[in-house]
């Protein structure tokens, strides 16, 4: 007789309209999907087509369900993802995410999943599953520290805080020290933007309800990392909570003649080995052209190698290219980042420090320069700063303007410290981090005790 902890489960993923939640998803899609569970993946139908295919070994175990994304008004129907609309848009294309409602809850009804793994956006979803007899699992792409800043589920419904300045200081609720704390600027533009636009349901909202009406929350990261946030978390929470590890993207040369990839790889091949800094800040983030103008001086000026990605050429500052041909390249586009990352050229990674781009960076011991554009990064900045792993570009406490001089410098810190022992000691704590937040053993064994858990409900 089969043990009940041995069946094979039905699993729905549904993950938020963004790349850096699309692939976790998938990730664990695989992780899930090794151990003999069947999958459905639910998406739209461009993202679906953007995802990396799949390893012919689990495509009979994973299936992509897509559901076109319903028109709303101010947005083209092309846009799918986050990183197809400026940041002012998002609440927009959240609205649009909400009306899935109802092919999702058809969708559940005909297949009748023993799971549904979801997102924060879709605060709507738990309660069609309780209606259907579906478990529901949290699937967290911020990390402990950040869940826990955001606090309990109450008072992320209730909405406590709504002045820039509540988002500065350390919560009530967090019983320790720390720093994990927002600065003004980098909250300031969120809280106005969210008052100006009032289209749907806000962030905190749909965090609340997504968490609060879980019957298990999933986070993607582990307690060796944050030990005393996910002991807070289970306070705050007060149900089941998992970490999954940081699921390290794995590069299985899939690519390798692809014609971007071939030029970067060039390019890299010719470099010194931990010379070269990558300086990448996501697919969403995008910097006002002052600041983007000092930045590009900034890696000018720092006489460190780099290679700088950017969103479309009406970035890159006038004679940018001519002046630093000599150890810089600028790409325009989508680029391959783990390869990039993996590359032995790269020593340092210029990042916004998004969760996704920090284990990717960290998991292939680069050293992290800090710059903080939106969400939560600003919180992912002050936890690995506080662990001593990365140098923070310098900020205007109050707009968050930077200099050249400041990008130059965090470089030079990050790449060529003068002090050896400060350098020597960074660039430690990064090789233990590597061996965390790449070990691929480690995501497995917290995925089977996750599977154990998910098998015994």
């Amino acid at each position: 007789m089969e043990k009940r902890g041995d069946r094979v489960l039905h699993i729905a993923m549904f993950p938020w309209l963004a790349m850096g939640h699309l692939l976790p998803f998938l990730n664990l899609s695989k992780s899930l999907a090794q151990k003999g569970h069947k999958i459905s993946y639910i998406s739209t139908p461009r993202n679906i087509q953007r995802l990396p295919k799949l390893p012919s070994t689990l495509s009979s175990s994973i299936t992509f369900i897509s559901f076109p994304l319903p028109p709303f008004p101010g947005l083209s129907p092309s846009f799918e993802s986050s990183m197809d609309i400026p940041y002012n848009k998002q609440q927009s294309l959240k609205s649009a995410f909400d009306l899935l409602q109802t092919p999702i809850k058809n969708f559940l009804l005909r297949s009748s999943p023993d799971w549904i793994i979801y997102d924060y956006a879709s605060h709507w979803l738990p309660s069609i599953a309780t209606e259907l007899g579906i478990s529901k699992a949290f699937f967290s792409l911020f990390n402990a520290a950040s869940l826990c800043f955001m606090g309990p589920p109450s008072s992320l419904i209730q909405e406590t805080r709504s002045k820039p300045e509540d988002f500065t200081v350390v919560p009530s609720w967090v019983p320790f020290e720390s720093n994990i704390v927002f600065r003004y600027h980098e909250v300031a533009r969120y809280v106005e933007k969210t008052e100006e636009d009032v289209t749907g349901v806000s962030d905190s909202v749909r965090f609340g309800y997504s968490i609060g009406e879980s019957d298990v929350v999933i986070v993607r990261s582990c307690v060796e990392f944050e030990p005393e946030w996910f002991r807070l978390l289970l306070d705050l929470y007060q149900k089941p909570v998992f970490p999954t590890g940081f699921l390290p993207p794995v590069s299985e040369g899939e690519g390798d003649d692809d014609a971007t990839w071939v030029c970067i790889k060039e390019w890299l091949d010719k470099q010194r080995v931990n010379s070269v800094v990558y300086v990448a800040l996501g697919t969403e983030a995008s910097l006002p052209k002052e600041e983007l103008a000092e930045l590009g001086l900034g890696l000018e000026i720092s006489n460190v190698s780099f290679f700088w990605v950017l969103r479309n050429e009406l970035e890159i500052p006038d004679g940018f290219e001519e002046r630093v041909e000599e150890r810089g390249m600028v790409h325009v586009g989508w680029v391959p980042q783990v390869k990039i990352l993996s590359h032995e050229s790269v020593g340092g990674f210029l990042t916004h420090c998004g969760w996704n781009s920090v284990v990717e960076g960290l998991g292939l011991g680069r050293v992290p320069i800090l710059l903080p554009v939106l969400n939560e990064q600003g919180l992912n900045a002050r936890l690995l700063q506080g662990k001593g792993l990365g140098v923070e570009i310098v900020r205007d406490e109050r707009d968050g303007t930077f200099d050249s001089d400041s990008v130059a410098s965090s470089v030079r810190l990050a790449m060529m410290d003068d002090d050896v022992d400060a350098y020597e000691s960074r660039k430690g704590k990064v090789k233990l981090m590597k061996d965390l937040f790449g070990n691929k053993d480690k995501s497995i064994c917290y995925v089977d005790e996750l599977v154990r858990y998910l098998t015994s409900k």
